[in-house]
This record gives C-alpha cells, structure tokens and sequence, in this order.
C-alpha cells in the first residue's frame, strides 16, 4: 500500500487548475492531455507484462522508415490511435509508424487540435528491458472545418500548445508542458494514478552529461567531432569535460538530462546527410519542452522550433538540453565551417 505525506496531486486535478488561470479556456485542451495519460497507462501495462504474453520481439513487418517493428510498437500506436481518435477533439493525427495521415474514425466529430506521436520511442531496448517511451505533440488546426490536412500538422514547433513525454522505466513517468512550466507525474500502479512529482522542472544551465552515439565519430564532420572532444576535456579553457551517459533512447537520454543536466546529441552523418531523428514527431516537442524548462535545441546551427516542417517524416539533426553547453556546439559548428 502507497503511503503518502501531504497532498496527492492527480494529473487530471492539476491540468484542471491550470486551466482556471484562463478564463476563456474550453476545457478540450485539458482533457486531450487526460487522453494521452490514459493511453500511457494502456502502454504501460502492456510493457509490465510483455514477457508473459508473447508481445515482446519483432512484429514481422518494417515502418514506414524501414525499421523493425516490435511487436510493442504496433500494439503503443493502435493505442494511441483508439484513444485521440474516438474523443472529439481532434481532427487529424500522425504517427511515426503510419505513412500517411491518420484520419479521425467515420462517424465521430472533427475536433480543434491535430496530435503527432511517436508511439514507442526506443524500441531497440524493448527486448533487452531498457526504457523505452511516448513523445507527444499537440497543434491547434490551422484548416478551418472538416476533415484536418496536411497542413494541420505540418507547423512549425513553435506553434505547439502543448508537449510531453512518457518514460516506461523503473518507474513511469508523464512530463509535459503547455506552456506554462515543465511538470511531471509519476504513476503510482496501486491507485492507477499520475500523481505530481516534479513542479515547475528547470534544467541546469551546464550539464554534467553528454550523451551521444560515438560509435557514428568518423562519419561526423569537423565541427561536431571537435564538439565532443571538448566534452571529452580536450578544451577546458572553453569548457569544462563531462560523464558520458548514452542509452539509445531518446526520452531515457533527454529524461536524465532534463534532471541532472546535460546535452543531447544525434548529429548529421555522412550516412544520415539530413540527421536521423524525425522532425514533427520527436525533435519538436522535445525542443518545446526544453524550452519551456530554460534549456535550447538546435540541429547544430538553426533553432528546431523554427524548422518549417515539409514533409510528414523530415529527418533533422538534434543537439537539445543545457543552454550554455548546446550554445557551445553551436560556436564549435560555426567556427570550423568558417575556417572552411
């Protein structure tokens, strides 16, 4: 049995306490965060028991990025897809394993607000039982009536109203941001509740980590190789060195960095010219609620929420957390194309 001292802070009570510092506010945008924390609770419980019930393991099948899909990854994205779809209010979604857009089911009403998702973020680790998570972004529709377009979810970042994540470890935990601070909640199994954890989340302005795939170093280009070097200490009198801490998930990763303080890296290589993550379903609501928790996120020289989106799976190179150190690869970035 939990035993709790002070308090208990649902996820539902504290997005409905928000919501009254607007006057003018429906109400819709608050239960579409509701939505995506009941469907993580779904996901959630899917992963508790992943290894009794045959849903661990290849899926048999690739994305629409040629991935392997797990078994896991199927079964998070029709999750998702049952919870926005069927509450209306939405009017469009987009997953990073569907093709095309996702239309709202026949029958049910078009809502104001197109959602993005990356169902299971990580997959790679589901097998060998490391985090894994969701990402989440949420649009106001910029089509008038009707079924949502393309150009509904197509937005700049930062356009978002709203940004999360769900982190599937030792414990489960809900961050988002609607732009009004970085909160997070942690599920506790006994009541079947998130319950506020962490108010008002503010990364360090220097990180202790850095968090990069260095196995990719010979097939990164002068500015980001020398980047690293300077986290590895090779240039104290620009900055300081720091612990390297790589999982390979992108919500794990950013997670630890968000707390601790840090940066995460997944540059442009000679085998991923454009980058490799995706723009609209992980680097943006990344790149907001980083923001929003005083960190920056660039794909080495640009702002990623200034990134005009052109197609449904753009790619983009990311360089997100601690402000002072993705600041410091951008000065790095800049001065080697500089010296040519």
């Amino acid at each position: 049995m939990a035993l709790y001292n002070g308090p208990l802070v649902t996820i539902e009570r504290f997005i409905l306490e928000q919501e009254r510092q607007f006057p003018d506010a429906t109400g819709e945008l608050s239960n579409l965060l509701y939505d995506f924390a009941l469907g993580a609770k779904i996901v959630a419980a899917a992963i508790r028991r992943a290894g009794l019930v045959d849903i661990l393991g290849s899926a048999g099948a690739t994305n629409v990025q040629g991935e392997d899909q797990k078994k896991l990854d199927v079964l998070a994205n029709e999750t998702l897809k049952n919870v926005m779809g069927h509450t209306g209010r939405v009017c469009v979604m987009a997953s990073e394993e569907d093709e095309e857009l996702i239309p709202v089911p026949p029958g049910w009403p078009q809502g104001k607000y197109a959602v993005l998702f990356d169902p299971l973020d990580g997959s790679s680790n589901i097998d060998v039982n490391a985090a894994v998570g969701t990402i989440f972004s949420i649009y106001r529709r910029n089509s008038m009536e009707g079924q949502g377009t393309l150009a509904d979810v197509l937005q700049a970042g930062a356009r978002q109203v709203a940004a999360g994540y769900v982190m599937y470890g030792s414990s489960v935990m809900l961050v988002y941001t609607a732009g009004q601070g970085v909160h997070g909640f942690t599920l506790d199994p006994t009541v079947g509740e998130f319950l506020l954890s962490h108010e008002n989340l503010r990364i360090p302005e220097v990180g202790m980590y850095y968090s990069v795939n260095e196995s990719n170093f010979a097939r990164w280009n002068r500015g980001t190789q020398k980047a690293v070097r300077g986290f590895h200490g090779d240039l104290p009198e620009r900055i300081e060195g720091k612990n390297s801490r790589y999982i390979g998930s992108l919500v794990a990763d950013f997670h630890r960095n968000l707390i601790a303080g840090g940066i995460f890296m997944y540059p442009a290589d000679t085998k991923n010219v454009n980058g490799k993550l995706r723009l609209t379903y992980e680097a943006n609501p990344m790149a907001f609620i980083v923001e929003h928790a005083g960190g920056a996120a660039t794909d080495g020289r640009r702002r990623i929420l200034d990134i005009q989106p052109e197609a449904l799976h753009q790619r983009t190179a990311l360089v997100i957390g601690s402000i002072r150190d993705v600041e410091f690869v951008a000065q790095i970035m800049a001065e080697t194309e500089a010296e040519g």
